[in-house]
């Protein structure tokens, strides 16, 4: 059977047909890639009073996409707590000046720029913030007014007055939820106690859990402490000592077993006063890491899952006080702020060991104290 040669402007319409048919699917897969790899970093600077929105690239390298001036009173020389919503849609930034307030931003789900959606009132200076698993309540945890508090977020975001406060021993340091959201931990850094409560997430309500507190070594100072990815652990970080607790966690109870190991943030050759500030987990929970601000240096541990304890990697200098770091959520990369350097540095985590290479640094706001770092689809 013989078949009819095309013309030329048969040929024509069908090279741009499939030209244009292709060009679809590159477009497609162009836009997945983007999707998978859309990353985004969020470093609040109190001095300057504003955020650095950064996209972490595949490669550790950060673009930037925007500062965003964060609106109300600002005080030189302090600190902001910031938090993200579960869902990565909202950024809640604190202010810790009067009258106190926490800013809520709506996160483009594309570029990862931010948008003011409004202010909600905070009972006193907060140390840290965090949501509940719903998104629903804001867990505020207040340093220097001895408390937490329980706020309601409303349905754009703007986070609501205070239904419920608690007071605390001396210095509330940090407070979040367990993986279940059930219960609550909070620390008390002048009180060498973590509180263990209830949690009613339909009402937003905390209640006393048995026993109601966790004691620590005499002037440790609890600070901020983290659960392990498979729910089985909870690491706590000490200020005043540098020391790591490792406490198994009874997930059914909601509460800290005995204390199985206490190690060291500190480097080997330390002296003086220690500083401990941050700490974090690899989202695989192989690595540990906390942030140490007297030698501005960086503790990696190894853990083993079974057993939940820590062996030290090494001691790797970074930014100047670095009083907040994160880990992005593939676990490839580790991103270090310096209140006083005003400058963040990149490192990769080697995955088979979990030692850190320091990859870039980048200029940031003036006194960079948190990180926030989100995936979005």
């Amino acid at each position: 059977m013989l078949t009819k040669p095309l013309l030329r402007s048969d040929r024509r319409t069908t090279a741009a047909a499939l030209g244009g048919f292709l060009g679809v699917i590159f477009g497609m897969v162009f836009a997945m890639a983007t999707a998978e790899a859309a990353t985004f970093v969020y470093v609040g600077n109190s001095d300057s009073q504003d955020v650095t929105v950064l996209a972490l690239k595949a490669n550790g390298d950060l673009a930037p996409v925007a500062t965003v001036a964060v609106p109300g009173p600002s005080k030189p020389g302090g600190s902001w707590p910031m938090a993200v919503r579960p869902d990565n849609k909202r950024l809640y930034v604190g202010l810790r000046n009067e009258p106190y307030s926490v800013v809520t931003f709506t996160i483009d789900r594309k570029s990862g720029k931010l948008t003011l959606a409004g202010s909600g009132p905070l009972a006193d200076s907060m140390a840290y913030i965090a949501t509940d698993r719903t998104g629903r309540y804001l867990l505020s945890a207040s340093y220097g007014g001895n408390k937490v508090t329980v706020n309601p977020i409303g349905p754009n975001g703007v986070v609501g007055n205070a239904q419920q406060t608690i007071a605390t021993q001396s210095n509330a340091h940090a407070i979040i939820t367990d993986p279940s959201n059930k219960f609550v931990l909070h620390t008390s850094l002048g009180g060498d106690v973590v509180y263990q409560q209830k949690f009613d997430a339909k009402t937003g309500t905390l209640s006393p859990n048995t026993p109601p507190t966790v004691s620590v070594k005499a002037k440790g100072g609890p600070r901020h402490l983290v659960f392990s990815p498979d729910k089985k652990f909870v690491y706590l970080l000490d200020e005043l000592s540098g020391a790591i607790h490792v406490f198994p966690w009874d997930a059914k109870t909601g509460t800290m077993k005995p204390e199985v190991q206490g190690a060291s943030s500190l480097p080997k050759d330390f002296s003086g006063k220690p500083w401990a500030a941050d700490i974090h987990l690899t989202p695989d929970g192989k690595y540990l890491y906390a942030s140490e601000r007297t030698t501005s240096t960086l503790a990696a541990f190894s853990v083993d899952k079974k057993t939940g304890a820590l062996k030290a990697v090494g001691t790797y200098p970074t930014e100047k006080q670095p009083r907040g770091f994160n880990i992005d959520p593939s676990g490839r990369y580790l991103l270090s702020a310096g209140q006083l350097s005003n400058s963040l540095t990149a490192y990769s985590i080697d995955k088979k060991t979990g030692a850190l290479v320091k990859l870039k640094e980048y200029p940031m706001g003036k006194n960079p104290n948190w990180v926030e770092i989100v995936k979005l689809p």
